[in-house]
């Protein structure tokens, strides 16, 4: 699916994901998948200048991959904020609560990724 997201887009995206899961009957990777999704379009909202991405989701064998793909490239990184900072935990939360997270880095931008096992 391919977007132009705003401030709520992540809860229509949050809604999209519980449903495909409760489908799958994986809704046990709801509560992480959710919240990890919702950190990578707050990415999008942030950082992507036009505010458009992709994202797929996908029934894998093991459980659950989840990729956000934009056109802004560039390397991105789970660090720690400083404890007064308003923003920069995103990532941190998404290594926190899934399996496995990385990032594809393209010509034309970047897919940031996450899975969670069944």
């Amino acid at each position: 699916m391919r977007f132009t997201v705003g401030e709520h887009s992540a809860g229509h995206m949050r809604r999209i994901l519980h449903m495909f899961l409760t489908r799958w009957d994986l809704i046990g990777l709801s509560d992480s998948a959710t919240l990890a999704l919702t950190e990578l379009v707050a990415n999008v909202v942030r950082h992507v200048p036009e505010r458009r991405c992709s994202v797929l989701i996908l029934r894998e064998p093991y459980g659950l991959r989840v990729e956000v793909a934009d056109a802004m490239p560039g390397a991105v990184h789970a660090k720690a904020a400083d404890p007064l900072d308003e923003g920069g935990r995103g990532l941190v939360l998404v290594e926190a609560v899934t399996d496995r997270w990385g990032v594809d880095e393209r010509a034309d931008g970047k897919t940031v990724w996450f899975e969670c096992d069944a």
